[in-house]
């Protein structure tokens, strides 16, 4: 190929950047990476997931942005695949395209009464206290006394937390304006923290559930009783994080009560039943008790006894896993939520890989991993993408590489793109009115104020 091979990435969280970054680190190859993300901010869940009570965690928001300087990297901001650009597109524009496009939906309970007012995803809340736009208008009734989180992931943990947290320790951080004023009128008092297998299975980790533990305004409360471990769980003690979660479980059990305002009711063993209802909304959770029993995998897997109990919540959180949403013209894999692949190649239901197609990310494996894990996933894709480049295993002559041509095609379409640059331009005014406000950050919420501050800003650069 006598021109460099020309790469897009479908979306900008933690696999996008790291897949860009190992592309464009390449010495020998000569490539273009051009990124596209339906929103006009990058970052993915680095910006719309990671706790605002979290800032170490979104210093890592630097890596990317020296991704983003590097040569011959675009950003495409404000365009969504299926509307503004199809993967036809995309396929005629690029040699190679990798979806970064993660776990954009959440898994269902699949119980009576879920439906119900009162019961919302963990990922509605997240995104709301985070100034998603995909969720800015959400309303949840925190009049409530009463909450259940079902599950105890660090997700569940992180809804927990801001619940349970003093507003006026979040004051300082960029968590969204109309969260903070919400979470001040918060009646919330006790907060059920539901996992249905054992302590030493949590999936929490001991600094997520220490800190849970160290709330200056709620009591961290567990019943002794659900700490006994059979022998299968004394098993998984043999994992160091394991058993210093169950140490720390333990040490706590003993503080009982406590004597703080908020209390985190912390329940292993137990799986929602049903949602029960009081003049047409959420008023109870019906538990059922588990068992936990050798699974054939060597693991532990809950089972429920038949034994039930109801405790009174008037909201319930879910947060039991997450999916991806099929693309129009992709495989997908419907059952395991997720784009069928073989090491990052993509696959059709044949098995065959789809010529110059890669998933990365929670789209390739699962929502599984930290923002780090992201790193060596993508790596490992950019290797194969190599491979199959150097093999010849690109459809390379149809392509119209013209560095021009993806901005034109989108002018013509009239897509307001917004560039690296211009992110940079919105991202300054964010941090001013943070500063103002006596704030890190106070964002945008809305696209389109995202793009009037754009346009009001003097000077603005686009691709």
């Amino acid at each position: 190929m006598n021109r460099p091979l020309r790469v897009a990435i479908v979306g900008s969280g933690p696999s996008g950047f790291y897949a860009a970054e190992a592309l464009l680190k390449q010495k020998d190859v000569a490539l273009s990476v051009d990124m596209f993300d339906r929103l006009p901010t990058p970052y993915g869940l680095v910006r719309g997931g990671v706790a605002p009570d979290h800032q170490k965690i979104k210093a890592v928001i630097a890596v990317y942005d020296r991704v983003a300087s590097m040569p011959n990297f675009r950003f495409f901001g404000n365009v969504k695949l299926g509307r503004d650009i199809q993967v036809s597109d995309l396929r005629a524009h690029y040699d190679q395209l990798v979806y970064a496009v993660g776990a954009e939906t959440d898994r269902h309970l699949g119980i009576p009464g879920e439906d119900l007012p009162g019961n919302h995803s963990a990922t509605e809340f997240v995104g709301w206290y985070n100034g998603h736009p995909d969720h800015r208008e959400h309303q949840f009734d925190l009049s409530q006394e009463s909450v259940a989180v079902v599950g105890i992931g660090n997700v569940a943990m992180d809804v927990t937390r801001i619940l349970a947290e003093d507003p006026e320790r979040l004051k300082g951080t960029d968590i969204a304006a109309h969260a903070l004023e919400a979470l001040r009128r918060s009646r919330v008092k006790t907060i059920y923290l539901l996992g249905r297998r054992g302590p030493a299975q949590a999936a929490f980790s001991p600094a997520e559930i220490q800190e849970i533990g160290s709330l200056s305004e709620a009591d961290l409360v567990i019943d002794p009783r659900d700490l006994q471990l059979d022998a299968a769980s004394r098993e998984d003690l043999s994992d160091p994080e394991a058993k210093k979660n169950v140490d720390y479980l333990q040490s706590r059990a003993v503080r009982g009560e406590g004597s703080r305002a908020k209390k985190i009711r912390l329940r292993f063993c137990v799986s929602p039943a049903e949602v029960l209802a009081q003049n047409g909304r959420t008023a109870a959770l019906k538990l059922e008790k588990n068992k936990l029993v050798a699974d054939p995998k060597g693991g532990v897997k809950a089972v429920g006894t038949g034994e039930f109990e109801t405790i009174p919540v008037g909201l319930v959180f879910r947060s039991v896993g997450y999916r991806g949403i099929p693309i129009p013209g992709v495989p997908f894999d419907d059952k395991a939520g997720k784009i069928p692949n073989d090491g990052g190649r993509v696959l059709l239901p044949t098995k065959a890989a789809v010529p110059g197609e890669y998933v990365v990310g929670w789209a390739k494996r699962g929502p599984s991993g930290l923002i780090g894990t992201n790193r060596a996933d993508s790596v490992a894709t950019v290797k194969a993408m190599l491979e199959d480049a150097a093999a010849g295993k690109v459809t390379s002559a149809s392509v119209n590489a013209a560095e021009d041509a993806v901005p034109s095609l989108l002018r013509e379409r009239r897509v307001d793109f917004v560039s690296f640059s211009d992110w940079k331009v919105i991202d300054g005014a964010e941090l001013a009115r943070g500063k103002a406000a006596g704030k890190i950050r106070e964002k945008f919420t809305r696209v389109g104020e995202m793009l009037a501050a754009l346009k009001s800003a003097a000077g603005r650069v686009s691709v």
